[in-house]
This record gives C-alpha cells, structure tokens and sequence, in this order.
C-alpha cells in the first residue's frame, strides 16, 4: 500500500516531469527569456513549485535539453545495439538524427535553439558520436587525427542539415541525410564507396522517441 511519503515523490516526479516538458516547448519555440510565471502556467504547476525543483529559468532549461539528449541518444542505443562495426553505428545514428528532424520537429527545434549543449553536453549526442569516432579510428574504418576537429565537423554538419530541412519542408530528407552522411564518412577517412553502402541499408525507426519529461 503506497505510503505518504511515496505519494509526495510521486507527485515531486509529476512535477518536475511537468516543468521540464514546458521547459522543452518553450526551447522549442525559442522562448529562452519567458519568464518563470509563464512557465510554471504553461506546466500547470505553482511558482512555489517551481523552486522546490530549480534554482532558475536557467537551470530548468539544462535539465530540459539534457532530457531530451539522454532520451534521444538512448533510443539511438537500441537502434544500433546490435551493430559491431563502430563506422556503421556512427552513420547509422546520423541517418537516424536526420531524419528525427522531419519525424520530430520539436526535438529537432530543441537541438537547433541549443546548439552549444548539443556539441558541449556529457548527454545524448557528442559523447556517443565521439565514441563511435574513436571507436572506428582505432579499427582503422576512420583516418581521424583530432577528434575535437571531427566532432565540430560532425556537430556544425548537423545542425546545418537540421536547419536545411526545417527551411525547405519540401525536400526529400531521407537522399538530403543520405547525402550529407556520405560526405562525412568520406571526410572521417572512409572511401567513397564504403559510405555509399553504409548509407545505402534500412534505416528502421520505431518507437520515435518522445521530447516531453524527465527521459
């Protein structure tokens, strides 16, 4: 029989659920200054509530991206989980992300209006792209002599195809990701026609993940 006091962690877990997904839809939006009243309304929670949880604005937007990372990069763990070639999880995560952009839009939103936490942030993308990176330089897939340099190649791309396909909603997004994650295979040292091949496989997206919560 639930207790009091596991009543009142469910219901901090509501709240804090509430508060992060508001946070998510107004990053989404690029409404980094709303301020906190409109928040907290738009969460259906109360401004005391709000400080039970977060210091600040600030801080509930982190947790916010950070959800959406941790979420997005687990759902790119099951969908490469049985891979063991470290090239083929990376593009295969590539052609996933870029194709989230059409799927989700609002997580594609959240990506773009926070670009440093998705090149920066210890969730989600980079630390899993900077894995797989060194993963198929040291099998000798990828020629990559700095990795920094790689990732802000990886990162800059994606954000620029993001951007591109939000800009053009009538462009065919699996051959413009397909494309584009051929050029950055060849750039990390895979030939041309490994990268072909790597981009020319199914691409399998179940269970989209979902931006809203804690993850």
């Amino acid at each position: 029989m639930p207790t009091a006091a596991n009543r009142l962690e469910r219901r901090k877990a509501r709240t804090r659920s509430a508060l992060i997904a508001a946070g998510q839809r107004f990053i989404a939006e690029g409404r980094l200054n709303a301020p906190i009243l409109e928040i907290t309304q738009a969460a259906d929670v109360g401004m005391g509530s709000f400080y039970n949880h977060f210091a600040s604005r600030e801080e509930l937007f982190v947790a916010a991206v950070d959800s959406a990372l941790e979420s997005l990069g687990d759902y790119l763990d099951a969908l490469t989980a049985d891979l063991a070639d470290p090239a083929e999880i990376f593009a295969k995560s590539f052609r996933i992300v870029g194709r989230l952009f059409r799927l989700q839009p609002d997580l594609s939103r959240i990506l773009i209006n926070s670009a440093a936490s998705l090149i920066e942030s210890d969730h989600g993308l980079a630390p899993r792209a900077e894995r797989d990176i060194a993963a198929a330089t040291r099998a000798g897939r990828f020629v990559v002599e700095d990795t920094d340099l790689a990732m802000a190649l990886v990162t800059g791309s994606l954000l620029g195809l993001g951007r591109l396909l939000l800009r053009q909603p009538d462009r065919d997004c699996a051959v413009t990701v397909d494309d584009m994650t051929v050029g950055i295979l060849v750039a990390l040292g895979l030939s041309r026609g490994d990268a072909e091949e790597l981009c020319s496989m199914p691409v399998s997206l179940d269970a989209v993940p979902e931006t809203d919560g804690d993850g």
